[in-house]
């Protein structure tokens, strides 16, 4: 059975056990799907949020942390941090591998079976989309084969030109 499974759409309306945020360092919100989660969660995840900021000062680029997932349609948000594009020359492949693994670790520690994750790093940070989801699907890949308590992994897509290249790397 394929675990993976390729979604057009809002992830904030996708039901699983944990939703990725594509946060940014100061996990305060800000544009694109981190505003729609904090928007759509409400509250409790914000202020969730500045307790792990006041006690670490925020998210480094490539590591994640775990919030409750208030309002949405899940027990938790994982945030992570993916990298600002800057033409490959800041070791910014290895950085969006190490978020999306940094994502497993806590999937694996809080015993998770289904998650949705976005596009990370595509929108305002510049990652070159295809570059991304070739690694957001290798790195996916062998961490559902490693973990067998995965029963299921959303790539959700709000653009259609995500879609339909995950569509096509995964044909």
């Amino acid at each position: 059975m394929n675990k993976i499974t390729l979604i057009q759409g809002d992830i904030t309306k996708v039901a699983a056990q944990a939703i990725v945020n594509a946060a940014n360092s100061s996990l305060l919100g800000g544009g694109g799907v981190d505003g729609a989660i904090h928007h759509a969660g409400g509250p409790t995840i914000l202020a969730e949020c500045q307790v792990i900021r006041d006690r670490q000062g925020g998210c480094k680029v490539g590591n994640a942390v775990i919030t409750s997932a208030g309002n949405l349609p899940a027990d938790y948000v994982i945030h992570t941090v993916g990298p600002r594009w800057h033409g490959g020359r800041q070791h910014e492949d290895e950085l969006l591998k190490n978020a999306y693994l940094s994502c497993f670790k806590l999937i694996d520690q809080y015993d998770i079976e289904t998650v949705s994750f976005p596009n990370i790093s595509t929108g305002i940070y510049g990652f070159p989309k295809e570059r991304a989801a070739k690694i957001a699907l290798e790195v996916i890949t062998q961490c559902v084969r490693e973990n067998t308590k995965i029963q299921k992994v959303n790539l959700v897509c709000f653009d259609e030109e995500n879609y339909n290249l995950y569509f096509t790397l995964m044909a």
